[in-house]
């Protein structure tokens, strides 16, 4: 037997052995929920598929939305080879073979349909193997992956294929398909004349966070809890107490090492630098309770303190210093409220980049611009031979001048009057800046008391 069969083209009725999500998978566009950016009457995916012009495909989508019914969908309407597999499972070895016999098969007159599971998990090396059968048209590739594809997928690859977006299911889509569920009695819970409430529907719905696989799953289970706590085979109620039961923990997309995981950071860091406490709460709290390494989100807090704050609050830096060392030493789910209370005072606290421009500006002259000795008045002088070539020469100590501020020139020449840092009226930045405007007028006193009097000089 080969390792890659196609999927039997239909279902047997009655087949209670499979997943209910495997069972009520929809066979046809008329059947399939969501995505009606795609697949509504006259939207390109489906003109595509109509058209059979659809080429070599790539869905980027969470789980739970159709990305594989979609290929199956376009397979059977195409009347295509439909050959699956996991991009976990097979090598460069089997995508030959696969390959091979795709391209036989053309020879005959048989169009294939390659179906590629997490194409992001193939390595560039197997993901080059797919090139040269999709230019020649051996193959139409369709890869489903829950990973940005512009990082994920090689250029070449992803050039020659056209990416389709898919969006999580709303609730209301996710009730209907598990109303469709408990009334199909051939695929479906039909034959168990089971009942359930629009309510505890909407909670099964809320839990999935727009997974239609996860929400067949928690149906399955309640239903499976309902019939063996009432003792009925049939007509019994799904109750709150059942679904709750079955679910045991909400359902939340996340992936430490993926887009989702930059994408809730980046929606902290923003909800704080916006002032917005409820948002920032509330991301921390999606990332806190998908199981997020706490101590990854405090380096980060610490980092939006310096970045956003700064200067204008310089007690934000230490509270989330604070904050790290409370996760750090009582550990989670406690910790979590010393994360709480940091992102709350970052996001009241009066907000200043000035810090964050200085030093970047820093950077760009350090990248751009020569680097230039040190000064010889600002070096130190330990040996006789460093003070006889100049070391320390014409240094003014701050202390003996009036004002402590001298008129001594603390930058390289090709930068001379260079100016970073430039704080804001926001905060205890305010007063910095009055306090560097009071540091700038004594440092001009201090050049006029250096000048000879004229009369005197003449």
């Amino acid at each position: 037997m080969s390792l890659f069969q196609s999927i039997p083209p239909a279902d047997k009725p009655g087949d209670t052995t499979r997943p209910l999500a495997d069972r009520m998978r929809p066979r046809t566009l008329d059947e399939f929920v969501g995505q009606e950016h795609l697949v509504a009457p006259g939207k390109p995916l489906r003109t595509q598929i109509e058209r059979d012009d659809t080429g070599s495909l790539i869905f980027w989508g969470p789980p739970g939305t159709g990305k594989t019914t979609l290929a199956q969908i376009i397979a059977h309407m195409t009347k295509a080879e439909f050959i699956e597999f996991s991009a976990v499972l097979v090598g460069i070895k089997e995508i030959k073979q696969v390959m091979a016999e795709a391209e036989r098969g053309r020879q005959y007159g048989t169009r294939t349909i390659v179906f590629i599971d997490e194409i992001h998990r193939f390595n560039k090396a197997q993901q080059d193997a797919f090139l040269p059968h999709v230019e020649k048209g051996n193959i139409r590739l369709i890869g489903a992956t829950t990973e940005n594809p512009s990082f994920e997928i090689i250029s070449a690859l992803l050039s020659r294929t056209r990416v389709y977006v898919l969006k999580p299911l709303t609730e209301d889509q996710v009730v209907l398909l598990l109303k469709r569920a408990l009334a199909d009695e051939e695929r479906g819970l039909g034959t168990m004349k089971l009942k359930a409430s629009q309510e505890v529907l909407q909670k099964i719905a809320s839990y999935s966070s727009g997974d239609a696989r996860s929400a067949y799953n928690v149906l399955e289970v309640a239903a499976t809890l309902a019939r063996g706590r009432s003792g009925k085979e049939f007509g019994v109620e799904i109750t709150d107490e059942m679904v709750q039961d079955a679910v045991q923990k909400r359902i939340l997309l996340y992936d430490k090492a993926g887009e989702e995981h930059y994408n809730l950071i980046s929606a902290l860091h923003k909800s704080v630098r916006n002032s917005d406490p409820d948002a920032a709460l509330y991301w921390l709290g999606r990332m806190l309770e998908a199981g997020e390494d706490p101590l990854y989100v405090a380096r980060r807090v610490v980092r939006m303190a310096a970045e956003d704050v700064g200067l204008a609050d310089p007690n934000a830096l230490s509270l989330c210093m604070a904050a790290r060392d409370a996760v750090d030493f009582i550990g989670m789910p406690e910790g979590n409220l010393a994360l709480a209370q940091a992102v709350v005072y970052l996001a009241l606290a009066p907000k200043s980049n000035a810090l964050y421009m200085a030093y970047g500006a820093v950077q760009q002259d350090v990248e751009r611009t020569a680097a230039e000795p040190v000064p010889l008045h600002l070096r130190n002088a330990p040996t006789g031979l460093m003070k006889g070539l100049g070391y320390g020469q014409g240094y003014q100590y701050a202390h003996d001048v009036q004002g402590k501020v001298a008129d001594m020139q603390c930058l390289p020449d090709n930068l001379r009057n260079r100016v970073y840092y430039e704080p804001t009226n926001e905060g205890a930045e305010k007063q910095l800046r009055q306090r560097l405007e009071e540091i700038k007028s004594r440092r001009s006193r201090s050049s006029s008391a250096k000048q000879p009097d004229s009369k005197t000089e003449s």
